[in-house]
């Protein structure tokens, strides 16, 4: 393929929660993963921060600390997915001229209003300081993921954000399509026979499942449901959970301390993160409210008893994908993870109970990273810069 594109053509996943960036390297014939940071952008009396050391001081700047721009990037004011958010953003949100919505902070001591595109921009130019540090060279050149639901209203916002970025989009994909191509190549796959694939993406704050048809070297999406759910959900659960405790057990009601809560909240985020590889986890808060230090505990068991209802939901959206699609569970010859909630043990077990008879829950990719090294492989083909793999794989991928 000829080269269309001058220099570095990186892959970037900007996620609700976090963000990731990713290369083709030629030399090593795969994938790097150059970073991952926290999708959060705030702003102080001296400086801006984005990424881990945004999210890091949030519990002591709520009101100027920005996250979830990916829920309402493209949106207007009056959309009900905003409504339904604004009470529990600690930033503020107004709206502007046509309904736009606006993220107001104090930054240097004046009040700012800024529009979603202009935070996310914040978080590419990251991205893209990354990519060039990692490589030592100039990044313009970038394919972008979003989730497959995203309208033209969106597409068009998350690509005037890349812009304003300095970036130069070479091409938005959506993420089923940004994993397809990462499960391609890891499978080397050149099937003689159709295959179903069901994408299962599980991020912070959306959830897409998709079924993807794999048919003569070409694929369709045959099928996507999308729905306002994520791992934020099964925080929540775990935050309302220890919040009563906590009221119980000192007589003190956290849930107007915003500070306190977030402190929580970071550490039920570990939390569940780590309930992904142990039993049980310790919840230890230092002076959560007034010099009081709230400790606890929580195990895998008791985790799953409070989200049982989030569970059932999970798969009854996996149901009606496979129902628009008109075929049965049977019919599916894998099942690919995307998104860092995917890991949950009781999501897989779920998966694998629903998927029986030696279905396989595609594990070789990380799931956090699956997107992301789509979206490098993406930018590859289109920069001429996928070389030293197999032809029949090339043309393959080619033609996804």
């Amino acid at each position: 393929m000829a080269r269309k594109f001058a220099g570095h053509a990186i892959g970037i996943d900007l996620g609700t929660t976090y963000s990731r960036v990713a290369v083709w390297n030629e030399q090593c014939n795969r994938v790097e993963i150059i970073y991952n940071e926290a999708s959060f952008v705030a702003f102080t009396d001296d400086r801006r921060l984005i990424g881990d050391s945004a999210k890091n001081q949030a519990a002591s700047n709520l009101s100027n600390t920005v996250f979830d721009v990916k829920k309402f990037i493209g949106r207007k004011y009056s959309d009900p997915i905003i409504q339904n958010n604004l009470l529990s953003w600690p930033f503020g949100v107004i709206s502007s001229k046509n309904d736009k919505p606006m993220i107001r902070v104090n930054y240097k001591g004046k009040e700012k209003h800024l529009s979603p595109e202009e935070i996310s921009s914040l978080i590419f130019k990251k991205m893209m300081d990354i990519a060039e540090a990692f490589l030592k060279s100039p990044v313009k050149n970038a394919v972008i993921t979003v989730p497959a639901y995203f309208n033209d209203s969106q597409l068009k916002a998350v690509k005037d954000a890349a812009i304003i970025a300095g970036l130069n989009v070479m091409r938005i994909i959506n993420e089923p399509t940004a994993a397809a191509l990462s499960y391609g190549l890891h499978k080397r796959a050149t099937w003689a026979e159709n295959r179903n694939i069901l994408i299962v993406d599980l991020g912070g704050g959306t959830f897409d499942v998709s079924l993807v048809t794999f048919k003569d070297d070409k694929f369709e999406i045959k099928a996507a449901t999308k729905t306002q759910f994520g791992g934020e959900d099964f925080i929540d659960r775990m935050v309302n959970h220890f919040v009563k405790e906590f009221k119980i057990n000192h007589k003190i009601d956290i849930s107007r301390n915003s500070r306190g809560l977030r402190r929580l909240r970071n550490a039920c985020e570990r939390a569940k993160n780590t309930l992904s590889f142990y039993f049980s986890m310790t919840i230890f808060v230092e002076a959560m409210n007034d010099g009081v230090d709230f400790r606890s505990s929580i195990t895998a068991a008791m985790f799953e008893q409070l989200n049982i209802d989030l569970f059932d939901n999970f798969m009854d959206i996996v149901k009606t994908c496979l129902s628009d699609a008109k075929i049965n569970n049977s019919s599916v010859d894998e099942v690919v993870l995307v998104g860092g909630s995917s890991s949950i043990p009781k999501i897989q077990q779920l998966l694998q109970n629903f998927f029986k008879k030696g279905k396989h829950v595609f594990d070789i990719i990380d799931p956090d990273e699956v997107v992301a090294c789509g979206a490098a492989i993406q930018a590859a083909l289109l920069s001429g810069g996928l070389k030293n793999v197999p032809k029949e794989v090339h043309q393959y991928l080619t033609r996804l």
